[in-house]
């Protein structure tokens, strides 16, 4: 985890680099009138950190980057393959009822439907709140009826950053999205394995995780 505090000293550093740049680890040190020594703890934070970039025989430049802008790197570069969960799928002759099992068994807000191993839709808490209000008996409606059909999933896949998922979920106001492979079906039509999910709870866990460091 990328750290964003810096000392006073490093703060100065960064400004000499700015100012001075390119710059030996010598010149910064003369002057802040400490040895080359002193000053080498500082300097391999700084480059580690992307704040500075050392070039052999030229010195130090000042790359640009705030320690915020190289926290918000480090967020970008997480993908949703590095944390997302299992999916919970069902299939669309699934009735209702077990449905909403299979729901709280697994304490989950949205269920992924899927036929013939594609996905073909979602169905949330609040679809089979609805539904259980009326009068339909939920034995034996299957739960294809009443769910969102595809294209109307908003979906996430192994490679896309994380960050952009949680943009998707709070876009489309959704807890959760399936984390989707695309696949050639015997038709020659394309659909959509599931291979996992991600929801408002694995970005929250992310979040902790990173400010405990």
């Amino acid at each position: 985890m990328i750290k964003i505090q810096l000392t006073n000293r490093q703060y100065i550093i960064i400004d000499i680099v700015k100012k001075y740049q390119p710059i030996t680890g010598e010149q910064i040190a003369e002057k802040l009138n400490v040895t080359r020594a002193t000053l080498r703890p500082d300097l391999a934070i700084l480059t580690m950190s992307g704040i500075l970039e050392a070039r052999p025989k030229v010195g130090y430049f000042y790359t640009g980057k705030s320690p915020l802008s190289l926290v918000e790197d480090y967020i970008k570069s997480i993908k949703v393959k590095d944390i997302k969960s299992l999916p919970v799928v069902v299939e669309e002759s699934t009735s209702v009822y077990d449905a909403i099992v299979t729901l709280f068994l697994k304490d989950v807000g949205t269920i992924f439907v899927q036929d013939g191993g594609f996905l073909t839709g979602a169905v949330s808490r609040k679809d089979f709140l609805k539904i259980a209000i009326g009068n339909t008996d939920i034995y034996k409606v299957p739960v294809g009826i009443i769910m969102t059909r595809m294209p109307n999933i908003v979906t996430t896949y192994d490679d896309e950053p994380v960050y952009n998922a949680a943009v998707k979920i709070i876009e489309h106001e959704v807890d959760s999205l399936p984390v989707v492979e695309p696949v050639m079906g015997n038709d020659g039509k394309q659909g959509y394995k599931v291979t996992g999910r991600i929801s408002k709870t694995n970005i929250t866990k992310l979040f902790v995780k990173l400010g405990e460091g």
